[in-house]
């Protein structure tokens, strides 16, 4: 029985094809190298069918990998631009949350300033980046690091930063909100 999209995670992203046998270059979304090892499931984001990885090599950026169950580019063009997914193998260790899980939370100041919501994040150098909007201040960018974040608690919806250490000024004025 095949998993709901739901309880998969996202780990690559389709960025072109590469040949005629049915490879494709993907941007790595994960940390766990073993994901893409050959006789590895992915699925194709809102598709239950399993694709199983007969091939990876090296391709900068990212990386090369071939399908069992596609055998030409033609097979693989609609894979373009698509996200992969897996099933998780176990849960995730304590203080620790996929990407999507932080989407959503309301990002606020030690001050009681709302910031806004988190509506996206990414990958700059080894840390990530927390993309806060819909507040007063527009769109405020926050690395996901101690001395900025001083509380993540995505089970009660929320996100606490140090204002000095964003370099904040004091909050826009209420007219200004």
């Amino acid at each position: 029985m095949a998993a709901s999209p739901v309880e998969r995670i996202t780990v690559a992203l389709v960025r072109g094809l590469h040949g005629l046998r049915g490879a494709v270059r993907i941007e790595v979304l994960s940390d766990e190298p073993s994901r893409f090892a050959v006789g590895s499931t992915l699925f194709v984001e809102g598709d239950d069918r399993p694709l199983t990885i007969a091939w990876t090599g090296p391709a900068k950026p990212g990386l090369l990998v071939r399908f069992r169950e596609l055998h030409d580019r033609e097979s693989v063009e609609a894979l373009r631009d698509r996200y992969l997914e897996v099933i998780p193998d176990a849960p995730l260790p304590a203080d620790t949350w996929y990407w999507h899980e932080l989407l959503g939370l309301q990002a606020r100041t030690t001050d009681g300033e709302i910031l806004g919501t988190v509506t996206d994040v990414f990958r700059a150098g080894e840390s990530e980046v927390y993309v806060i909007d819909g507040g007063p201040r527009g769109e405020v960018l926050v690395p996901a690091v101690r001395s900025v974040v001083v509380e993540l608690a995505p089970g009660m919806g929320r996100l606490v930063v140090d204002p000095a250490a964003l370099g904040l000024g004091a909050a826009p004025a209420a007219a200004e909100r």
